[in-house]
């Protein structure tokens, strides 16, 4: 079994506890996720299975979108509604004051990882070290904000979806608004609607997944590996240079030369790998990074 599976992972389980799930279920134990989801969020969860798995660190650069609720006035330990409150103050703001605010967020911003998240310092995970009562310095990541939109907005409220670069934490983006608002705020909702081409509408349940494989229906879920990485550019290697890329030999190809990074190769209509282009000797080429046949 080699493909990807679109979860829709629902909320109380970790993303760890879905592949495990999934690993029991098929007997399969080369099973891998594309993004962690927070425990109390819900969405979209890749699952690369068999070979499939070598092609997820092409996966995680992808683009997610997420729709969220957020509370105003209220901020808690954790960013969400799983930690304890630590100030209330009140709300005084509109619609008009908040789509503001959300104009200040679209584009590359500067986040500090949340101390309950899996980031690690000195061997350690950060939630292991806030568990303890320990706050730890934290180095600001870059990343990118392409769209934020309301959606929703009464009793300090507030629903939206917002789509991003990797690496985002949604729980500080909250609080980072709610600090700009001057009340403060914490996530209390979150759902993953698309991560890269895969998309909610599209996923498939805990129990579809259980109910497929009774009736021996496995076939109708998985994705086959190269549509999961349509996102790079492909191209197409004539027949007698297949054996050449697959042992790893540099091809000086007369490919497009607007192309450049990962793509996808194909030969004969069969996808056989991925390829990054470079430039050797003033000349465009291309090298096999991962195959896949």
């Amino acid at each position: 079994m080699d493909g990807i599976i679109n979860v829709l992972k629902p909320p109380g389980m970790t993303s760890h506890d879905v592949v495990a799930y999934l690993r029991r279920l098929f007997q399969i134990k080369k099973i891998g996720h594309g993004g962690t989801l927070d425990p109390a969020a819900a969405g979209v969860l890749p699952l690369f299975i068999g070979r499939a798995t070598k092609a997820i660190e092409f996966f995680s650069e992808t683009d997610k979108e997420y729709v969220a609720e957020m509370v105003l006035g209220i901020t808690t330990d954790t960013g969400d509604s799983e930690g304890n409150i630590l100030s209330t103050r009140q709300v005084n703001v509109d619609i008009d004051r908040i789509n503001h605010v959300f104009t200040k967020f679209v584009g590359k911003i500067e986040q500090i990882p949340p101390m309950y998240s899996a980031v690690h310092y000195h061997g350690k995970k950060l939630y292991e070290l806030a568990r303890h009562g320990m706050t730890v310095e934290r180095k600001p990541r870059t990343v990118e904000i392409k769209s934020l939109e309301l959606i929703y907005f009464k009793d300090n409220i507030v629903t939206f979806r917002t789509t991003c670069s990797k690496g985002t934490y949604i729980r500080t983006l909250c609080e980072d608004i709610g600090q700009h608002l001057e009340c403060g705020a914490f996530l209390s909702c979150l759902v993953r609607t698309r991560a890269g081409l895969f998309y909610i509408d599209k996923s498939y349940t805990i129990e579809e997944i259980q109910q497929n494989v009774s009736n021996n229906a496995m076939d109708k879920m998985i994705i086959p590996i190269d549509e999961g990485m349509a996102h790079l550019p492909a191209i197409e290697l004539p027949a007698m240079e297949k054996n050449n890329f697959s042992r790893g030999r540099v091809l000086y190809y007369d490919f497009d030369h607007e192309l450049n990074g990962f793509i996808r190769v194909y030969s004969g209509g069969i996808f056989i790998g991925i390829a990054k282009v470079e430039i050797q000797n003033q000349k465009s080429c291309i090298r096999l990074v991962k195959t896949f046949f």
